[in-house]
């Protein structure tokens, strides 16, 4: 009996480190980012930079949404959370199916929202603007209403 308790501290011990050697650590400074144009899913003008991870898997991803003054994305919704940190600029983000943009809060750099799956909701950018998105793939987006997908626009 102790044996077999020593042994599973031990291996309780040594098991953590182990996983800890397997993990993919991520250091991804600014400028290192690779930037590239945005989904076809989001309407054009933002880029996309893939901080860790695929958002189109399984699994934790994180990203980077760079958006030009204007930039809006009409009501939606997404399969799973999506968290959102503003890196730089503006970001205002409000809950529901019909754009209005006297609605929700003006976050500044630092700011951070959280909408939940399937909860619908709708941004725009005043200014040029960097945010960070994170969450549990697969990622995904579905338009409240279909004539705003881009996906769908010629």
């Amino acid at each position: 009996m102790i044996k077999t308790l020593v042994t599973a501290a031990l291996l309780a011990g040594v098991l953590p480190a182990a996983a800890l050697a397997q993990d993919h650590h991520v250091v991804a400074p600014a400028d290192s980012l690779k930037w590239s144009a945005a989904p076809p899913a989001l309407p054009k003008g933002a880029q996309i930079a893939v901080v860790s991870g695929d958002p189109s898997k399984e699994g934790l991803y994180v990203l980077r949404l760079k958006v030009p003054a204007g930039y809006k994305v009409p009501p939606h919704m997404h399969p799973q959370d999506e968290n959102v940190t503003v890196i730089s600029g503006t970001f205002n983000i409000a809950m529901g199916e019909k754009f209005d943009d006297s609605k929700g809060p003006n976050l500044k750099a630092g700011g951070f929202a959280k909408a939940p799956k399937g909860m619908a909701h709708f941004a725009w950018f005043p200014e040029d603007s960097v945010i960070q998105i994170h969450g549990l793939g697969p990622s995904g987006i579905t338009y409240i209403n279909p004539a705003d997908d881009p996906r769908k626009q010629n």
